[in-house]
């Protein structure tokens, strides 16, 4: 059977309306998982508009939930030293007792990086940054001090205390389509990857489903342990039953999880019908 989870991007909607549609979800046991994303300007229509800070609102959120788990999709590497995102998964993890996903990501959108003076960097820079920041990132939430010395990042008995609830960490969640380095990494060490928008294009995600189980035979890793997800988007008034029907589509072909997007135009009644029709199927 499929697994579900929302998605709501923090741009050109209210804390109002995530908190509404967060504990409808909260309350609907067929949705396992919930989401922001981490961006500072809006990343469709109008880029002046409202955008509300992943990580501040994720934790608000974790207070305002009880059951469902939570993450980001996908935390912007270059955004902040992965030391700081350590710290900040151990005590979200704690916060929200055991719930968080950690969702990673390389980082892409050059308005809000040229905007802040951020270095975004050629394509191999965030690369490298990436699989770096990521090392770091394990290395901090499993073990009691770190020593790392990369291209992008150096640390010297670095320590990150209190440890998160989660054993050995939180899952991490990859997402991105890279081939050569980002299914790479995935195979290293996500528990989850993310293939964005699949439903229009499934014999290419089988196609780098493939590739990205070649590289676990290469780590070692046993590819069921990595939970196969994609986006779905849905119209501002969506019919439930025929969301239900798109998103078994994705089952039958693989997918794990089917992440619902539900922007400000949906609300907590949206969330309870797509529920209804996600338990019939």
């Amino acid at each position: 059977m499929g697994r579900y989870a929302i998605k709501t991007p923090t741009h050109h909607t209210t804390w109002d309306k995530m908190l509404e549609v967060w504990t409808a979800a909260d309350a609907a046991e067929v949705f396992e998982s919930a989401w922001n994303f981490d961006h500072f300007y809006p990343i469709r229509g109008d880029t002046n508009g409202p955008c509300l800070e992943a990580w501040v609102t994720l934790s608000a959120l974790a207070q305002a939930t009880q059951r469902i788990r939570l993450g980001t999709m996908v935390c912007g590497m270059h955004f902040r030293h992965p030391a700081v995102t350590a710290s900040m998964a151990s005590s979200l993890d704690i916060v929200s007792k055991g719930r968080l996903e950690l969702g990673l990501g390389a980082g892409w959108y050059p308005l809000e990086a040229d905007a802040y003076g951020m270095d975004l960097g050629t394509v191999d820079e965030r690369m490298t940054r990436f699989e770096e920041g990521t090392e770091v990132i394990h290395l901090l939430l499993t073990q009691e001090t770190t020593d790392f010395q990369g291209r992008f990042y150096s640390l010297r008995e670095a320590r990150n205390e209190p440890k998160p609830v989660q054993e050995p960490r939180p899952p991490i969640a990859i997402g991105g389509r890279g081939e050569k380095r980002t299914l790479r990494l995935v195979a290293r060490f996500a528990s989850m990857w993310d293939a964005q928008f699949v439903e229009e294009e499934q014999d290419e995600w089988r196609r780098l489903r493939d590739v990205m189980w070649g590289h676990c035979a290469d780590v070692g890793r046993d590819p069921s342990e990595i939970t196969l997800s994609s986006h779905l988007q849905v119209d501002p008034e969506p019919d439930p039953a025929e969301v239900a029907g798109r998103a078994d589509m994705l089952f039958q072909a693989g997918l794990d999880v089917v992440i619902v997007g539900i922007t400000a135009q949906h609300d907590a009644s949206t969330v309870e019908k797509l529920a209804t029709a996600f338990a019939a199927q």
